[in-house]
């Protein structure tokens, strides 16, 4: 599976669950980090915890084991690095606190 058909479905799991704003930044061109970035946000820390584990959950029933997961105890940004795609699941407020958009503006939005 290349790293777009991960971003994708990621992008799937983060839908079916009801997540909000999910964009997909292209940065494999700006980079060496990783090829995409995945962003979504949940609408409480409850929502967030329960679309980082789908995103889990679906990628590992496709074959695709999670590297490492970050922020689980706080539940407002949950980063899930699958080395080529990294998924970061944000409440509103850190979403907009971290800007992650702006900071990577200079990559390529996917339309997901």
């Amino acid at each position: 599976m290349t790293s777009l058909e991960t971003a994708k479905l990621a992008v799937k799991a983060l839908d079916s669950k009801k997540g909000l704003d999910i964009k997909v930044i292209k940065i494999r061109d700006i980079s060496s980090i990783a090829d995409y970035f995945v962003i979504a946000t949940g609408t409480s820390n409850t929502h967030v915890k329960a679309l980082a584990d789908e995103v889990e959950f679906k990628l590992d029933e496709a074959g695709i084991s999670v590297s490492s997961i970050e922020g689980q105890r706080n539940d407002t940004w949950i980063l899930l690095d699958y080395i080529d795609v990294i998924v970061h699941v944000f409440s509103d407020e850190a979403r907009e606190y971290y800007d992650l958009e702006r900071l990577w503006e200079d990559g390529e939005i996917i339309e997901s």
